[in-house]
């Protein structure tokens, strides 16, 4: 009887409205495949107070070999979507490039889709780091963009070498921690180098990174624990979500 009365509890949302690094755009990596797929994980993110929305898509050789022609198409079949359903949600469209010969290429004949302020989310190799990466992130820097590193708490080879983070963050690298490897999503390693980042002030975006369903109910069932209150306490003054564009 008396549970009849019990207070609902109160979703937490995140503390900030834009979501810099998602894969919601319809069937053009391995996010979502569908426009209605697409609405649904908009619906969610805006559930978590998220009103601004950078779809980036992947730019990878042989498995998603997007151009801006591609992803602008998708980009503007889901802004009708949107309309339509009267989100009030405001969308734009870049990309997330992975550091391959696809990328050089792109980069070369100026194919890049860049969050505002020219600055450019990039991934790293997954197996190890990418020999000259200095290099590459002081001519990218030379030719007027500003590198942002997507999840660098997922590249394992940091996880025991935390001087490359420094070495990376002070030559100007900013770095997008995702939300899914604070909750444990990825595992123990990326959760660890996650909140290292955050507690050494080097985590400048926070992103969803989301694919999918199970990714927006693990980002929501995070956001409702008491380690997310912690971390967010932490992360106060320090991230640059809203401040982009």
């Amino acid at each position: 009887m008396f549970g009849l009365f019990r207070k609902k509890q109160k979703i937490i949302t995140l503390p900030y409205r834009t979501d810099v690094h998602c894969h919601l755009l319809p069937g053009v990596d391995h996010g979502a495949q569908t426009v209605e797929d697409s609405l649904a994980l908009i619906r969610r993110e805006m559930e978590m107070g998220i009103s601004r929305i950078f779809f980036t898509s992947h730019v990878t050789s042989t498995t998603f070999e997007n151009t801006p022609e591609t992803l602008t198409a998708a980009f503007e079949t889901l802004k009708a979507a949107v309309a339509e359903e009267g989100l009030d949600l405001e969308m734009h469209c870049s990309a997330e490039y992975r550091l391959d010969e696809y990328w050089m290429k792109q980069r070369d004949a100026n194919q890049l889709l860049p969050l505002p302020g020219n600055h450019l989310l990039l991934e790293n190799s997954f197996q190890q780091e990418l020999m000259m990466i200095d290099d590459l992130m002081f001519d990218i820097q030379l030719k007027g963009f500003l590198p942002v590193m997507a999840h660098p708490e997922r590249y394992h080879y940091y996880g025991y070498r935390h001087d490359r983070y420094r070495t990376l963050h002070n030559a100007g690298v900013k770095f997008q921690v995702n939300l899914l490897s604070l909750s444990g999503y990825f595992g123990t390693g990326a959760m660890a180098s996650a909140e290292w980042l955050v507690n050494n002030g080097f985590c400048d975006f926070l992103g969803s990174d989301m694919h999918n369903m199970e990714h927006a109910d693990a980002i929501m069932e995070y956001l409702q624990s008491k380690d997310w209150r912690k971390m967010s306490k932490k992360l106060e003054g320090c991230l640059l979500n809203d401040v982009i564009g």
